[in-house]
Parts: C-alpha cells; structure tokens; sequence
C-alpha cells in the first residue's frame, strides 16, 4: 500500500502563510492606531502646554498684582504713569463688538442656512453656497480696512457722534465675516435631518414655513448650536479688525460709537517690541490671554450643555 502522506515541510509552509499575514496585520493595525493616538496626543499636548505657560506666567503677574484689583478696578492703564491692572474694560470692549457681530452674523447666518437647505434647488445650492462661503477666504485685514474706511464713514452720515474709531463698525463687518461659518454648519446641521420628520409635518396638516421652524431646526439644534460657538469663538478671537477700526482705548463703557479696545487688540499692541520682556507691563499680555483663554472655556462648556439639555429633552 502507497502512502499519500505529504512531507512535514510542506506542512510547516501551509501553515506558516496564514500565520504570517496575520501577523502583519496586526502590526499594520496596531501602527495605525498609534498613530491616531500621537495625532490626538499632539492636540492635546500642544493645549496642555499652552495652559502651563500662560498659568506660569499669570502666577508671575499676580505676585505683583493682587487678584482683587484685577477682578474690581475698572481701569486698565499698565501703560501709562498711573498704573491700573482692572481686566473689565478689555472684557466689556470684547464682549461689546463679539455681541454686535453676532446679532449680525446669527439671524443673516441661519436664515441663509434655511435658504439653501430647505428652498433653493441643486443648481441654485451649487452656485450660492461657495459664492457665501467665498468671505471665509477674505483676509481679516483687509475686513479691517473696509470698516475704517467704507463702514465707519457710511455710518457717521446716519449715526451722530460716532467716532472715527468705534465698536459698532468692527462688530458689523465681524459679523459679515461669520456669516459663512454660521451658514454652512448650520447648513449641513440642516440638510442631515431626515426627511421622514419633514412628511410627518406635512401629513399633520402643516405647512412649510411651520415645519420648517417646528420641526427642522429644532431637530438640528445641535449643528446650529455648534455653529454658534464657533462663531462665537472667531469672534472674540479676532484681532485685525478690532485692531486696525476700533481704536485703543480701554475704557469700560456699552456705547458702540466710542473707542474700545478687546482683549486681542491689546495683546497686539504690546507685542509689537515697545515693551521689554520681562517687565510686569510685559506681563499683562499673559494675564490677557489666560482671561480670553477662560472666556472662550467657559462659552464652550456652556454651548455644549445647551445642546445636552436640548437632546435630552428631545429624546
């Protein structure tokens, strides 16, 4: 009798192959995992390591300052003779232009969002929403100019005592700038709600319009919402425009036709090399980003609750 038994090295090959691939592909995987994780370790590190500088170098401030005087005086003059460290009129003027900028960009914003997702066609759709988004791409700067030199004059004809420099002008062009961001999130938050809700509307009897305000955006709550902090954020943040058409006076006042100065504006002025590093006037550039840093925080943490609660009482 003939035996067909194959010989051991061809078994050791059969069933080294499988052995092997899988073993390259758990090292593939794995690699590829790694390397998720350093592309978030380096978000996250570059965060941490932004927080421990400008805690440091805010520790250094307050051994010179006490936290009283910044939390209460509303002045800020570290530039000056007479030297106060009140965080208050930065605050106010970045408050007051942020809040203008948004009652600009948010109703312009999510009424464009309504537009494209819910009336315009394709065709239309394809032509108008990068034509919006085509401001995102306009550099701050030259925002910055068109408000000093087209905004801020069309506004003196209509507004009286309003400033060469002011709050009103930056706000507004702050809030044309915004406005692709609000539209496109806001847009897309939009266009995933499903359809099923929109026919259920209208099977009940409702007509667009009410489905639309009833149905559709409270469904997108969450986009929009996101959108908004976003937007929020760009404008605190923003720093040429402010710079360049809002003037440089820290002063805490709520009248938009006088000149302030945001936080961002004045982290530009001292950084510009007139200071001396090291000096407690040096100094306050940290203290200031450390309060815009907390400001924008505390937005954030506030946006996200929002959309938490919404989605909680939706489900």
């Amino acid at each position: 009798m003939v035996s067909h038994t194959m010989p051991d090295s061809h078994v050791s090959v059969a069933t080294f192959k499988p052995q092997s691939r899988w073993n390259l592909r758990a090292i593939f995987e794995c690699t590829i995992e790694w390397g998720f994780f350093s592309c978030g370790l380096v978000a996250v590190a570059t965060t941490a390591i932004i927080l421990a500088i400008l805690v440091y170098e805010t520790s250094i401030f307050f051994q010179s300052v006490s936290v009283w005087d910044f939390l209460t005086d509303t002045q800020w003059t570290p530039l000056y003779a007479d030297k106060h460290f009140g965080i208050w009129p930065l605050l106010g003027g970045t408050l007051l232009t942020s809040t203008i900028a948004m009652l600009v960009a948010l109703p312009f914003g999510l009424l464009a969002a309504i537009f494209l997702s819910e009336f315009a066609s394709k065709k239309t759709r394809a032509i108008f929403k990068p034509m919006l988004e085509l401001l995102a791409g306009i550099p701050t700067v030259v925002y910055g100019y068109f408000a000093l030199v087209f905004v801020t004059p069309m506004l003196q004809k209509v507004i009286p005592g309003l400033s060469g420099f002011n709050a009103l002008g930056p706000g507004i062009v702050m809030g044309i700038m915004i406005i692709p961001m609000i539209s496109s999130l806001s847009e897309d938050a939009l266009y995933a709600v499903p359809k099923q809700l929109r026919e259920a509307s209208y099977g009940l009897g409702a007509r667009k319009l009410p489905t639309i305000f009833h149905v559709v955006v409270p469904s997108a709550f969450s986009g929009i919402a996101a959108a908004m902090t976003l937007a929020i954020g760009r404008a605190v943040g923003e720093t040429m425009i402010v710079a360049i058409a809002a003037g440089q006076r820290p002063e805490l006042t709520f009248d938009p036709r006088v000149p302030i100065e945001t936080m961002t504006a004045y982290i530009v002025q001292v950084s510009m090399g007139d200071t001396p590093r090291g000096t407690l006037e040096y100094q306050t550039i940290f203290v200031v980003g450390a309060s815009l840093f907390l400001f924008t925080f505390v937005i954030n943490m506030w946006s996200q609750n929002l959309a938490r609660r919404r989605r909680a009482r939706a489900t």
